[in-house]
């Protein structure tokens, strides 16, 4: 994105997916853009079978104040919420992925459901078949999905939340705000999202795993618009194993061993 010069809009194109690929995306980014109050999401100028067009953004640095201020557009946006835990965006019926990666969301019952089965295994199934995962390490990480998925770290007073999904430093993208802030204010744009129905400490447990600049202001700004619920730094871990699965199915050994670890801190909570 940030490799667009001058008013040219950012075209990707030629997935291997086919036509719901780039489809699927923009219905993501509709999505999270209609929530009212919520981050800045890159516009789509247009999408078809074979390729979408975004508009151009220049690139800018990110600030305390701006962190600040995406942390509570950020809360907003999780609070305009989804029709279920696994829900895809509204309006969208066809495959869906997370990167180049196919993923289900299909509308579970409980959170925990929903996050061991269609989040987590699937991908640690792709780590074991590619020798990354097993024996008494593969165990444990079957272990705390067991747990997760029979709702033991459920909570009667949480709902499926307007996730972005894919919410790691890189898809945060800093760029001039359009709206006055200030001299030289920058904001927060979302990008590539694998937009569903999800728990909000997920997408902040993303941004914490892969080092998002002024993350503490983010939290600041989240916990004031939406103070998260008690406990929430040491579930951390649980919101961190679907993406340690999928780097675990496709970057290299350390993130299984990343992953063990977080499903051994998982068995505690």
């Amino acid at each position: 994105m940030n490799g667009t010069r001058g008013d040219r809009p950012f075209v990707k194109r030629g997935s291997r997916h086919g036509p719901d690929f780039y489809r699927h995306e923009a219905a993501g980014l509709a999505w999270l853009a209609a929530a009212p109050g919520g981050p800045r999401v890159v516009e789509v100028l247009g999408v078809d079978d074979d390729e979408i067009a975004l508009e151009p953004l220049p690139a800018g640095r990110a600030t305390a104040q701006a962190a600040r201020r995406f942390g509570r557009s950020l809360a907003v946006m999780h609070d305009a919420g989804a029709a279920d835990w696994g829900a895809p965006a509204d309006g969208w019926a066809g495959r869906c992925f997370i990167g180049d990666r196919p993923q289900e969301c299909r509308p579970t019952r409980s959170w925990g459901e929903f996050y061991a089965e269609q989040r987590v295994r699937p991908f640690v199934a792709i780590a074991v078949d590619m020798g990354m995962l097993g024996g008494a390490d593969l165990a444990v990480v079957e272990r705390a999905c067991d747990r997760i998925a029979a709702g033991e770290v459920d909570h009667p007073h949480d709902h499926p939340a307007r996730l972005h999904g894919d919410l790691w430093t890189g898809n945060v993208l800093w760029a001039p705000a359009r709206a006055a802030a200030g001299a030289d204010a920058v904001e927060a744009v979302l990008i590539d999202p694998a937009a569903h129905g999800g728990h909000r400490e997920t997408d902040l447990a993303m941004l914490a795993l892969f080092g998002a600049p002024y993350l503490n202001e983010i939290l600041r700004g989240y916990q004031e618009r939406h103070p998260l619920r008690e406990g929430w730094q040491q579930r951390v871990p649980l919101h961190q194993l679907h993406p340690l699965a999928t780097h675990s199915a496709g970057h290299g050994a350390g993130y299984a061993v990343a992953l063990v670890d977080a499903a051994r801190q998982v068995l505690l909570l």
